[in-house]
Protein backbone atom coordinates (compact mmCIF):
# COMPACT_ATOMS: atom_id res chain seq x y z
CA UNK A 1 0.00 0.00 0.00
CA UNK A 2 0.73 3.22 -0.66
CA UNK A 3 -0.48 6.97 -0.16
CA UNK A 4 1.12 8.23 -3.63
CA UNK A 5 -0.95 5.99 -5.99
CA UNK A 6 -3.98 3.42 -5.97
CA UNK A 7 -3.02 -0.22 -8.16
CA UNK A 8 -5.40 -2.01 -9.62
CA UNK A 9 -5.03 -6.09 -10.28
CA UNK A 10 -7.56 -6.77 -13.16
CA UNK A 11 -5.02 -9.50 -14.87
CA UNK A 12 -1.72 -9.91 -16.35
CA UNK A 13 -2.19 -8.67 -19.81
CA UNK A 14 0.99 -6.27 -20.69
CA UNK A 15 -1.27 -3.61 -20.36
CA UNK A 16 -0.72 -0.88 -17.77
CA UNK A 17 -3.22 2.15 -17.55
CA UNK A 18 -2.30 5.09 -15.89
CA UNK A 19 -4.33 8.13 -14.27
CA UNK A 20 -2.24 10.71 -12.83
CA UNK A 21 -5.00 12.91 -11.67
CA UNK A 22 -7.04 10.40 -10.64
CA UNK A 23 -7.78 11.63 -7.13
CA UNK A 24 -8.79 14.38 -4.75
CA UNK A 25 -6.88 13.03 -1.84
CA UNK A 26 -5.12 15.38 0.42
CA UNK A 27 -3.87 13.92 3.57
CA UNK A 28 -4.74 15.35 6.83
CA UNK A 29 -1.44 16.99 7.45
CA UNK A 30 -1.43 19.05 4.43
CA UNK A 31 -3.74 22.27 4.30
CA UNK A 32 -4.17 23.46 1.02
CA UNK A 33 -6.45 26.72 2.39
CA UNK A 34 -9.01 26.35 0.00
CA UNK A 35 -13.06 25.51 0.88
CA UNK A 36 -13.56 21.99 0.67
CA UNK A 37 -16.47 22.19 -2.40
CA UNK A 38 -13.13 22.99 -4.79
CA UNK A 39 -11.93 18.95 -4.51
CA UNK A 40 -14.97 18.07 -6.76
CA UNK A 41 -13.76 20.24 -9.43
CA UNK A 42 -11.72 19.64 -12.34
CA UNK A 43 -9.33 21.57 -11.08
CA UNK A 44 -8.81 19.34 -8.29
CA UNK A 45 -9.42 15.68 -10.08
CA UNK A 46 -9.83 14.14 -13.41
CA UNK A 47 -13.62 13.27 -12.66
CA UNK A 48 -14.44 10.06 -14.15
CA UNK A 49 -10.90 8.37 -14.46
CA UNK A 50 -10.57 6.50 -11.81
CA UNK A 51 -13.99 5.12 -12.32
CA UNK A 52 -13.23 4.45 -16.08
CA UNK A 53 -9.75 3.38 -15.72
CA UNK A 54 -10.90 0.66 -12.83
CA UNK A 55 -13.78 -0.73 -15.21
CA UNK A 56 -11.13 -1.24 -18.19
CA UNK A 57 -8.38 -3.01 -15.87
CA UNK A 58 -11.47 -5.49 -15.02
CA UNK A 59 -12.74 -5.74 -19.02
CA UNK A 60 -9.25 -6.23 -20.51
CA UNK A 61 -7.35 -8.16 -17.32
CA UNK A 62 -5.09 -5.32 -17.11
CA UNK A 63 -2.99 -3.37 -14.47
CA UNK A 64 -4.03 0.37 -13.61
CA UNK A 65 -2.03 2.78 -11.54
CA UNK A 66 -4.00 5.87 -10.14
CA UNK A 67 -2.58 8.52 -8.66
CA UNK A 68 -3.38 8.98 -4.91
CA UNK A 69 -3.89 12.94 -4.43
CA UNK A 70 -5.13 15.49 -5.66
CA UNK A 71 -3.41 17.49 -8.50
CA UNK A 72 -3.85 20.26 -5.93
CA UNK A 73 -1.23 18.63 -3.60
CA UNK A 74 1.47 17.53 -6.20
CA UNK A 75 1.23 17.41 -9.79
CA UNK A 76 2.02 14.15 -11.42
CA UNK A 77 1.79 14.82 -14.88
CA UNK A 78 4.33 17.48 -14.65
CA UNK A 79 8.09 17.44 -15.17
CA UNK A 80 10.16 17.69 -11.53
CA UNK A 81 11.82 21.49 -12.70
CA UNK A 82 8.17 22.34 -14.08
CA UNK A 83 5.89 25.27 -13.14
CA UNK A 84 2.89 24.45 -11.78
CA UNK A 85 3.69 21.51 -10.06
CA UNK A 86 3.08 22.84 -6.80
CA UNK A 87 0.43 25.14 -7.93
CA UNK A 88 -0.73 28.19 -6.00
CA UNK A 89 -3.32 28.67 -8.70
CA UNK A 90 -5.66 26.82 -10.83
CA UNK A 91 -8.14 28.30 -13.36
CA UNK A 92 -8.31 31.50 -11.23
CA UNK A 93 -8.62 29.61 -8.19
CA UNK A 94 -6.08 30.26 -5.70
CA UNK A 95 -4.35 27.68 -3.48
CA UNK A 96 -2.46 29.41 -0.64
CA UNK A 97 -1.70 26.71 1.08
CA UNK A 98 1.25 25.70 -1.29
CA UNK A 99 2.80 29.22 -1.53
CA UNK A 100 5.02 28.00 1.29
CA UNK A 101 4.55 24.42 0.85
CA UNK A 102 8.31 22.20 0.96
CA UNK A 103 8.28 20.86 -2.63
CA UNK A 104 10.88 18.44 -2.23
CA UNK A 105 9.34 16.67 0.36
CA UNK A 106 6.20 16.38 -1.49
CA UNK A 107 7.87 15.03 -4.51
CA UNK A 108 9.72 12.81 -2.30
CA UNK A 109 6.48 11.46 -0.46
CA UNK A 110 4.53 11.70 -3.75
CA UNK A 111 5.89 12.17 -7.23
CA UNK A 112 9.02 9.67 -6.73
CA UNK A 113 7.14 6.40 -5.67
CA UNK A 114 4.48 7.35 -8.06
CA UNK A 115 6.72 7.09 -11.01
CA UNK A 116 8.70 4.71 -9.21
CA UNK A 117 6.05 2.35 -9.35
CA UNK A 118 4.80 2.94 -12.88
CA UNK A 119 8.75 2.43 -14.48
CA UNK A 120 8.91 -1.10 -11.89
CA UNK A 121 5.78 -2.39 -13.48
CA UNK A 122 6.58 -1.42 -16.96
CA UNK A 123 9.68 -3.25 -16.33
CA UNK A 124 8.18 -6.27 -15.76
CA UNK A 125 6.01 -6.72 -19.07
CA UNK A 126 7.52 -8.72 -21.87
CA UNK A 127 5.94 -6.06 -24.57
CA UNK A 128 3.88 -3.09 -22.50
CA UNK A 129 1.49 -0.80 -23.83
CA UNK A 130 -0.22 2.15 -21.85
CA UNK A 131 -3.01 3.52 -21.61
CA UNK A 132 -2.89 6.79 -20.37
CA UNK A 133 -6.26 8.37 -18.93
CA UNK A 134 -7.32 11.89 -18.31
CA UNK A 135 -10.48 14.19 -18.60
CA UNK A 136 -11.38 17.87 -19.25
CA UNK A 137 -13.42 20.38 -18.42
CA UNK A 138 -15.89 21.78 -21.41
CA UNK A 139 -15.57 25.19 -19.48
CA UNK A 140 -12.38 26.62 -18.17
CA UNK A 141 -13.70 29.60 -15.51
CA UNK A 142 -10.05 31.27 -16.51
CA UNK A 143 -11.68 31.55 -20.45
CA UNK A 144 -15.42 31.04 -20.49
CA UNK A 145 -15.28 31.65 -24.37
CA UNK A 146 -13.27 29.15 -25.42
CA UNK A 147 -15.05 26.48 -26.83
CA UNK A 148 -14.66 22.65 -26.04
CA UNK A 149 -16.58 20.49 -27.87
CA UNK A 150 -15.16 17.30 -28.55
CA UNK A 151 -16.63 14.34 -26.56
CA UNK A 152 -12.65 12.92 -26.33
CA UNK A 153 -9.03 14.28 -27.14
CA UNK A 154 -6.17 11.91 -28.20
CA UNK A 155 -2.69 13.26 -27.28
CA UNK A 156 0.30 12.54 -27.91
CA UNK A 157 4.28 14.21 -28.54
CA UNK A 158 6.61 12.96 -30.88
CA UNK A 159 4.73 9.13 -31.17
CA UNK A 160 1.59 9.46 -32.70
CA UNK A 161 1.59 5.70 -33.76
CA UNK A 162 -1.10 4.34 -31.39
CA UNK A 163 -3.54 7.86 -31.94
CA UNK A 164 -3.41 7.34 -35.49
CA UNK A 165 -5.04 4.30 -34.93
CA UNK A 166 -7.48 4.52 -32.29
CA UNK A 167 -8.98 7.93 -33.61
CA UNK A 168 -10.59 6.55 -37.26
CA UNK A 169 -12.04 4.03 -34.34
CA UNK A 170 -13.09 6.49 -32.12
CA UNK A 171 -14.62 8.71 -34.47
CA UNK A 172 -16.56 5.32 -36.18
CA UNK A 173 -17.88 4.95 -32.52
CA UNK A 174 -19.91 7.99 -32.78
CA UNK A 175 -17.43 10.37 -31.05
CA UNK A 176 -16.70 13.34 -31.33
CA UNK A 177 -12.63 13.33 -31.21
CA UNK A 178 -10.13 16.48 -30.81
CA UNK A 179 -6.68 15.40 -32.40
CA UNK A 180 -4.41 17.05 -29.84
CA UNK A 181 -7.11 18.62 -28.50
CA UNK A 182 -8.04 20.38 -26.38
CA UNK A 183 -4.70 20.61 -25.90
CA UNK A 184 -1.24 19.15 -27.73
CA UNK A 185 0.74 16.22 -26.58
CA UNK A 186 3.51 18.12 -27.21
CA UNK A 187 3.07 20.74 -25.02
CA UNK A 188 2.03 18.82 -21.35
CA UNK A 189 2.91 15.01 -21.74
CA UNK A 190 5.18 14.68 -18.90
CA UNK A 191 4.39 10.78 -17.86
CA UNK A 192 3.81 9.45 -21.03
CA UNK A 193 7.16 11.35 -21.99
CA UNK A 194 8.87 9.74 -19.07
CA UNK A 195 8.16 6.60 -19.41
CA UNK A 196 6.24 5.72 -22.97
CA UNK A 197 8.62 8.09 -25.12
CA UNK A 198 11.30 7.83 -23.69
CA UNK A 199 11.94 4.38 -23.59
CA UNK A 200 10.06 3.34 -27.14
CA UNK A 201 7.09 1.86 -25.44
CA UNK A 202 3.46 2.39 -27.29
CA UNK A 203 0.77 4.20 -25.88
CA UNK A 204 -2.57 5.93 -26.23
CA UNK A 205 -3.59 9.47 -24.22
CA UNK A 206 -7.12 9.94 -24.22
CA UNK A 207 -8.60 13.26 -22.73
CA UNK A 208 -12.47 11.95 -21.67
CA UNK A 209 -14.98 15.48 -21.44
CA UNK A 210 -16.12 15.14 -17.76
CA UNK A 211 -19.67 16.00 -18.18
CA UNK A 212 -19.77 12.89 -20.46
CA UNK A 213 -18.40 10.69 -17.68
CA UNK A 214 -19.70 12.20 -14.39
CA UNK A 215 -22.21 9.16 -13.91
CA UNK A 216 -21.72 5.56 -13.95
CA UNK A 217 -23.76 5.36 -17.32
CA UNK A 218 -21.63 7.72 -18.79
CA UNK A 219 -18.65 5.47 -16.99
CA UNK A 220 -19.68 2.29 -18.67
CA UNK A 221 -19.90 3.40 -21.99
CA UNK A 222 -16.70 5.12 -22.31
CA UNK A 223 -15.33 2.12 -20.79
CA UNK A 224 -16.76 -0.03 -23.69
CA UNK A 225 -15.81 2.08 -26.29
CA UNK A 226 -12.22 2.50 -25.21
CA UNK A 227 -11.77 -1.13 -24.20
CA UNK A 228 -11.83 -2.78 -28.03
CA UNK A 229 -10.03 0.45 -29.39
CA UNK A 230 -7.07 -0.19 -26.83
CA UNK A 231 -7.02 -3.86 -27.68
CA UNK A 232 -6.67 -2.98 -31.55
CA UNK A 233 -4.30 -0.37 -30.89
CA UNK A 234 -1.91 -2.93 -28.85
CA UNK A 235 -2.42 -5.51 -30.86
CA UNK A 236 -1.15 -3.94 -34.15
CA UNK A 237 1.79 -2.49 -32.45
CA UNK A 238 3.06 -5.75 -30.40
Amino acid sequence: MSEAYTQIDGGGLDLLIVGDHASAHVPDDIDLGIDPALLREHVAIDIGVAEVSRLLAVQLGATAILGGVSRLVIDLNREEDAPGLLPVMSDGHAIPGNRDADLAARMMRFHHPYHQRVATLLAGMTSPFILSVHSFTPRLASDPGQQRPWDIGVLYNQDDRAARIAIPLLEAAGLMVGDQLPYAGTVLNATMNRHPEANGIPYLGVEMRQDLVGDAAGQARFAAILGPVVLACRSRLA
